[in-house]
Order: structure tokens, then sequence, then C-alpha cells
């Protein structure tokens, strides 16, 4: 069995035997105090707080679990320790055989049991709650701790800066990339914009007879560079007629809907009608 298992173990059986304790304390206080064993297990009395107590025992010992566990040893030089862990973890038990050997005298069992009780909640709350910090505070302001955890949070300072740098290299690298490419495009793409923009220049009427050789471009522009080559065309040709045909530039629509179907191109209609403006009627 590994150390950090048995280590589980130990800390789940006593915290059990603490909630167990805890438990019996409250059960005989509600019985001195005159309150029927029914209304102690009922569901709308005070089986609600054993409840609640017993969920809160958990989250506690999760809680104390996980911070035992970011303890550095290097800072914590005592209680990072497996001898002290071991001790930290076993608390509830030895308070209870402190509080077995306080009440060995006793003929009462109930005064015997409150006693082992009342020992292991005394134990762990001093264990836990009052020696286990004031021992972590102590080792803190150690100068040997102190310049450890210094050492510690200018690594992490260097690590995080390192790897802010690697992720703007990374993110420069992308973009001279992408850069890059669109400028290879806008290459290869300026003598299919010209294509493109004379077919577009003979004006609305003639553009239907050119269907299969806009259809080309367009698979020619997705060879050379999938959707965005072809939306860089797009954006090349509107440009350009924006300059040369302002009103022609308005009615490109036509050319969403025959490329409708290249490569990942896919046609988005407007209008109630479901027919793009700007198609030229046949």
């Amino acid at each position: 069995m590994g150390k950090t298992r048995f280590l589980k173990w130990i800390h789940l059986i006593n915290t059990g035997w603490f909630g167990l304790c805890v438990g019996y304390v409250l059960l005989l206080a509600l019985r001195q105090a005159g309150v029927q064993w029914w209304v102690i297990f009922s569901l709308s009395g005070f089986s609600a707080v054993l409840f609640f107590l017993g969920v809160s025992l958990y989250l506690v010992a999760i809680y104390r679990s996980a911070a035992r566990s970011q303890i550095i040893q290097e800072e914590h030089p005592l209680t990072s320790t497996d001898y002290y862990m071991v001790f930290y973890y076993m608390i509830p038990l030895m308070g209870g055989l402190a509080g077995i050997a306080g009440a060995a005298g006793l003929e009462d069992l109930t005064q015997g049991l409150l006693g082992i009780a009342y020992g292991t909640i005394g134990a762990t709350f001093a264990v836990w709650i009052v020696v286990d910090p004031a021992l972590g505070f102590l080792e803190s302001v150690l100068p040997t701790s102190r310049r450890m955890r210094q050492v510690r949070l200018e690594l992490a300072r260097r690590q995080k800066e390192q790897e802010e740098r690697q992720k703007q290299l990374l993110l420069d690298q992308i973009t001279r990339e992408e850069q890059e490419f669109q400028h290879r495009c806008q290459i290869r793409l300026e003598p299919l914009c010209r294509q493109l923009t004379a077919l577009i220049g003979e004006g609305p009427e003639a553009v239907p007879a050119h269907e299969g050789k806009v259809v080309d471009i367009g698979v020619e522009a997705w060879q050379i560079g999938g959707l965005a080559a072809m939306q860089q065309l797009q954006k090349m040709a509107q440009d350009y007629c924006r300059q040369s045909w302002p009103q022609q530039a308005l009615e490109m629509g036509w050319i969403d809907v025959w490329w409708d179907g290249i490569g990942d191109w896919r046609c988005q209609p407007l209008g109630e009608k479901g027919r793009l403006a700007g198609t030229p009627k046949s």
C-alpha cells in the first residue's frame, strides 16, 4: 500500500471517528434536554442538524486533505514530514485513547463514553485548529522557509513569463503565416479578379451567359486557398467594382448563388422570398 493511500485511509477513519464522537455528544445533550428519540430522528426535527453536521465534517475533511497535500516540503520542514502527517491524521483516535485513560475509573458507561468523545473533540480541535496553523505560521517566518518561498515565487514568475513569451511567439508566427498566405493568394488571385471583373463590366444583361466561367473561376480560387481564397477574391472584385462600376458592385449577389456548393462555400439567401438580392434575372 502506497504512502498516499495509507494516509488517506487513516484520514478517513479518524474523520469518521471524530464525526461519531460529535454525534454522540449532540445526541446525549438532546436527550438530557428532554428531547424524545422520535423527535431527534424525525426528518423535520433535530436529524436535520445531524445531517448538516455530517456534510460539514465531510467538507472539512476534504478541505483539510487538500490543504495538507499543497504543503511544500522545503518551506515546511516539520509539518510536511511523514511522522507529523501520521500524527496529524491520527489525533482523533489519540484523543479518544486519552479519553479512555481519563475515564478508566468511572463506573457510569454514559459518562465514560462522554469522556472519550470529549477527549476526541478536544484533541482534534486543539491540533487541527490551533497547533497545526500555529506551526505552519512559525515555519513560514523562518529565514530558510522565507528564502525558499522567494525562490519558488521567482521561479514561478519566470516560468509564467516564459509561457507568455512562447504564446506570443506562437501568435506572431500564426499571424505572419496568415499574412504570407494572404499575400501569396492575392498574387495568384489577381488574374482571376481581372477575369471576374471583366465579366461584371459587360453589364447585368450579359452576366447570365457567363455562369460557367464564373463557376470555373470560383473552383480555381478554391484550389488556390480554399474558402478563404474565394472570400478574398470576392472582396477584391467588389473593391474594384466599387471604384469602376458602383451600381454593379451592389448587384454582385449572383456570385454567392453560382459559387454555392464549391468546397465549403454556402449561399445565404436574403429576403422573405429566399432569393439573394442582386441575382440577375434570366
